[in-house]
């Protein structure tokens, strides 16, 4: 059955993503860029060093990757999160550069 990838990070995934959800999804995005669901032996190799090395990338992502707002660092359950309303409205308080002067 083909599984979309879905993403990985709180808070639209609840809880931790493990290791089975990662590699499922590098597997599910080496299909879709090599456009085989299942490699020829000639290349099986290549193809399960590649879900192999984006899983790890993958899992180093989610490891690392802070979430705004939910006080989390998304693969650790803790985190540095500073104030719970900074990722409820991105660039909100972010000033907007003033438009160029018109001149005639």
């Amino acid at each position: 059955m083909c599984r979309s990838i879905k993403t990985l990070r709180p808070p639209v995934l609840p809880e931790e993503a493990t290791e089975e959800d990662i590699r499922a999804a590098a597997l599910q995005y080496v299909r879709k860029v090599s456009g085989f669901r299942a490699p020829a032996a000639h290349n099986r190799e290549v193809f399960d060093r590649a879900v192999e090395e984006i899983a790890e990338a993958t899992a180093r992502l989610l490891g690392d990757i802070e979430v705004r707002g939910a006080g989390v660092r998304a693969g650790t359950g803790t985190g540095t999160g500073t104030d719970a309303s900074a990722g409820a409205n991105p660039g909100a308080n972010t000033p907007v550069p003033a438009a160029p002067a018109r001149t005639a």
